[in-house]
């Protein structure tokens, strides 16, 4: 079974990967969910839902496939900035990592996004909160973007998010994704 970690922090916003979580943890994806914190003390989401995370930084093997950074209200925390180095061993060994709302302010805090196609918020937001980012002629203005093994995405765009999230694991065919997408985004239910 392949792994999928979501890095907790206090006020982690619960909805942002809500739907990729659910569907990645079908059993026909071959794909297992398990979460990942600084330490292993329960992380309070924006909703006020308590979550025991799997793991602690300290305990977290690499043998996972992506990493899925949900955005939330505590990532320009001091005590968050130890994240970089998880996230830095993923860049570093090609495991692809999904970030959306602030969580992706905090990639362009620490030089993640220079590199890569990517969006966030918005530039200016980007660059009040990173103020030494440098990426700016990579950014796109569009909901979310994925460009070698990074995926981002604004805060108002969960389901573009997982999307993405769930093409770059390549989870199914990319028509049974698109009818995924479609079905939440329009309410249909043919697919």
């Amino acid at each position: 079974m392949k792994k999928v970690l979501v890095f907790l922090t206090d006020g982690f916003a619960d909805w942002e990967a809500s739907y990729v979580t659910a569907e990645l943890n079908k059993s026909r994806t071959g794909y297992e969910v398990q979460t990942v914190a600084i330490d292993k003390k329960p992380k309070v989401s924006m909703g006020g839902l308590r979550v025991l995370p799997d793991y602690s930084m300290e305990d977290v093997l690499p043998d996972f496939n992506m990493l899925i950074m949900p955005g939330g209200t505590t990532w320009r925390d001091e005590k968050n900035q130890k994240i970089q180095k998880i996230v830095k061993e993923c860049f570093d060994q090609n495991i692809s990592v999904a970030a959306i709302c602030d969580a992706t302010t905090f990639l362009g805090m620490h030089g993640f996004l220079d590199h890569h196609k990517h969006t966030g918020n918005s530039l200016p937001y980007l660059k009040e909160g990173a103020p030494d980012y440098c990426g700016d002629i990579h950014y796109i203005t569009t909901p979310s973007v994925r460009d070698k093994g990074l995926v981002t995405a604004n805060g108002t765009a969960a389901l573009e998010f997982s999307k993405n999230i769930l093409l770059e694991l390549n989870v199914c065919d990319e028509k049974d994704i698109q009818d995924w997408y479609e079905h939440f985004k329009k309410g249909s239910v043919s697919c």
